[in-house]
């Protein structure tokens, strides 16, 4: 499982498939939501709408009995009075929930029917009979001042309904949900709660429900048809997200076997395939490319080192052999001289290799603060034909290994040398921010196709000329080698007298 899931693939579905599946819950729960309300507020608008009409027959004298809102066809009706009993109810209803009252026999009350003519004026009395008369004024629903009392508020309306005048509607409503039993069948309802001053039998509340069984219903088919649909749908996703995964790192996978191919054949002329398209992965492919290009370059420069220090190793290990048998054998015939000059020559030449190796690595120099034309002029001692011409001025002064510098501006001075007629020159000068040293002689020369191949290691342009005289063709390539490390250039030109001109270039200290 943990191998299943550690791949880009799977994890690309995974997560899309959850993502997915987020989105659908909420979005589900939001539509269940929205259309739970919206059929409960549609049926609070039909139990509105028998409400007001039971209210409107009630204001407009209708006997109990000839109300057309207690049929059973349109759902539970409860008509209640001021003091909480039922006065009128649907015939099959049997129990109900929700209103506030759960009485379901109409209550015998002293008030007289809806459609009662209004009972005959008293004879007037005297003062003593006032206070009685107020009672039974009060008894009949009004208030002190004769105006009728004032229904109760909807529940969460937080204000109370202004006084209704007689065979007057109010006009807020209040909603509530509960149950019902009817003719035995017992179901959820939406009730709406309307208040009605009568002219005889003061106020009422008339109490309609609307059966909730479509709600129920819509919703009961809206979750399953989302509890089959989504878990297909992520299904879906997943499936199309794994497809499209695949099709997209298939090129990753070429790159992979590929590269597994070369490691196992070190073949590091092989490539790996690259896609045509533009992307992410066609960018990998030729990044790779060209890594492996220049680990080629690496890898056959290091062979053709190795190859080339062997043979420039047997050379000097072959002669001091030799004299050694020979010396051995006939201790008169030993060339003492010979054999320290090969010693020599083997010491430089594994000197150089290190230097070379060191700088392979990466080695960087040490920062310390070089005076050029103080350097030049300490090498310039002991060769003849060597002048040093600097600029007047400030110091010219770097930053760097003055080891290593030595060395470079010897191997320049050697070279030169070497194939100078009569004299080497060596100018100090600053050029901006840089020090340039120039190295020239009045020798043949360079050509110029042959002047960037001359700093390749082991290259000697003279095939005839000797090895002692030649050396093991290092010197430059150690050169411009340290001349890169210390940020700065190495290059091959013409001297104005005709001959050769090297020229460094380093950054100011």
């Amino acid at each position: 499982m943990t191998r299943l899931f550690g791949s880009v693939r799977a994890r690309a579905a995974l997560g899309a498939t959850l993502v997915v599946l987020v989105a659908l819950v909420v979005t589900g729960a939001a539509v269940l939501q929205a259309l739970r309300s919206n059929l409960t507020a549609e049926a609070g608008t039909q139990a509105e709408r028998t409400a007001r009409a039971v209210a409107a027959e009630l204001a407009a004298r209708t006997p109990y009995d000839q109300l057309s809102g207690l049929d059973s066809e349109t759902g539970p009706v409860q008509v209640v009075d001021e003091d909480g009993n039922l006065v009128a109810a649907t015939e099959d209803l049997r129990r109900i929930t929700g209103t506030t009252t759960d009485q379901v026999e109409p209550r015998t009350s002293s008030f007289p029917s809806p459609s009662a003519p209004p009972a005959p004026s008293a004879p007037a009395r005297d003062d003593d009979d006032d206070d009685d008369d107020d009672d039974d004024f009060d008894d009949d629903g009004d208030d002190d001042t004769g105006a009728p009392r004032s229904p109760v508020a909807p529940e969460g309306s937080g204000e109370s309904e202004p006084s209704l005048a007689p065979g007057e509607t109010g006009r807020q409503t209040t909603f509530s949900s509960g149950t019902a039993t009817m003719d035995e069948e017992t179901a959820d309802y939406r009730f709406a709660a309307v208040d009605v001053r009568t002219h005889a039998r003061g106020l009422l509340t008339v109490h309609a429900g609307a059966p909730l069984a479509a709600e129920h219903s819509a919703v009961r088919t809206a979750l399953t048809v989302m509890l089959i649909g989504f878990p297909l749908l992520a299904a879906l996703v997943a499936g199309m997200t794994w497809v499209v995964t695949g099709r997209a790192l298939r090129p990753v996978a070429g790159i992979r076997e590929e590269m597994a191919a070369i490691t196992a054949s070190e073949d590091l002329t092989r490539r790996v395939p690259e896609p045509a398209t533009h992307d992410e992965i066609a960018r990998l492919a030729r990044t790779t490319n060209e890594t492996l290009a220049a680990l080629e370059t690496s890898v056959e420069r290091q062979r053709r080192f190795v190859a080339d220090a062997s043979h420039e190793l047997r050379s000097p290990i072959a002669s001091l052999r030799t004299q050694l048998e020979v010396a051995a054998a006939h201790p008169g015939l030993l060339d003492l001289d010979g054999a320290v000059e090969d010693t020599v020559r083997l010491q430089r030449l594994a000197a150089d290799l290190l230097l070379l190796a060191r700088l392979d690595a990466g080695e960087r120099p040490v920062d310390a603060r070089v005076d050029l034309a103080a350097l030049a002029r300490e090498e310039a001692v002991g060769r003849t034909g060597v002048t040093v011409d600097v600029e007047p001025g400030e110091p010219v002064e770097v930053a760097g290994s003055r080891g290593q510098l030595a060395r470079v501006l010897g191997n320049l001075l050697d070279n030169g040398r070497r194939h100078a007629r009569e004299t080497v020159s060596v100018t100090v000068r600053r050029e901006g921010d840089r020090a340039v040293l120039g190295v020239a002689d009045d020798g043949d020369g360079v050509a110029e196709a042959d002047r960037e191949r001359i700093f390749e290691r082991f290259v000697r342009l003279d095939a005839a000329r000797s090895r002692d005289d030649g050396g093991a063709g290092l010197g430059l390539a150690i050169a411009r080698d340290v001349a890169v490390r210390h940020g700065g250039t190495l290059t091959a030109g013409a001297a104005p007298s005709g001959g050769a001109l090297f020229e460094l270039r380093l950054p100011l200290a």
